[in-house]
């Protein structure tokens, strides 16, 4: 019954996108991976804070660090060979707009912002299940979704915003259930 409470969420989130003109079923696809992913990055590393093993003496902090080291050293290679061609040709592109350090700069905060805010979901996740933190990290990106409308002054289709309404109340509704029922 818990998890059948998300399907509000997913149904929003379908709604949201289905009149897209810019819709593309790549970028829904790859959306959706990133989400699942995201959720079994979330699940295994539960799982490795409970059970009986090396890993379980680490903090949530540490293990974030070992498990993006991980990720980060087994997708070096594909990344090189994928992007590497095209990393040269943008790095240029920038250079005409932004000095080297600002460039840099630029380049190290990204990084260093995207990796706290995923250290202090680990951290959360030492806290709260792990299906909990997925419909928290949905939220969070309805949110952001949101905020860039306001911010470049985009407007929203009545579709889009029903869809949006009802992937959030989905998540209210989940979140609820789960309290109660304690799953």
């Amino acid at each position: 019954a818990v998890y059948a409470s998300l399907l509000p969420v997913v149904g929003g989130v379908a709604l949201a996108v289905a009149k897209d003109l810019t819709f593309s079923p790549l970028s829904f696809a790859a959306a959706m991976a990133s989400n699942a992913l995201f959720a079994c990055r979330a699940t295994f590393s539960k799982l490795a804070m409970s059970q009986p093993g090396p890993l379980r003496a680490l903090s949530p902090a540490s293990l974030f660090g070992v498990v993006t080291t991980a990720a980060a050293l087994a997708m070096l290679p594909v990344a090189l060979l994928l992007e590497g061609p095209v990393l040269r040709a943008r790095t240029r592109a920038a250079l005409l707009h932004r000095s080297p350090l600002n460039l840099l700069a630029l380049t190290i905060s990204s990084g260093l912002f995207h990796y706290l805010n995923n250290e202090v979901m680990y951290l959360t996740l030492g806290k709260v299940h792990p299906v909990t933190l997925a419909v928290g990290n949905t939220v969070k990106r309805i949110a952001i979704i949101l905020a860039s409308l306001l911010v470049l002054g985009e407007t929203m289709t009545p579709l889009a915003a029903l869809g949006a309404a009802i992937a959030v109340l989905g998540t209210c509704g989940y979140s609820l259930l789960k309290q109660r029922l304690g799953a």
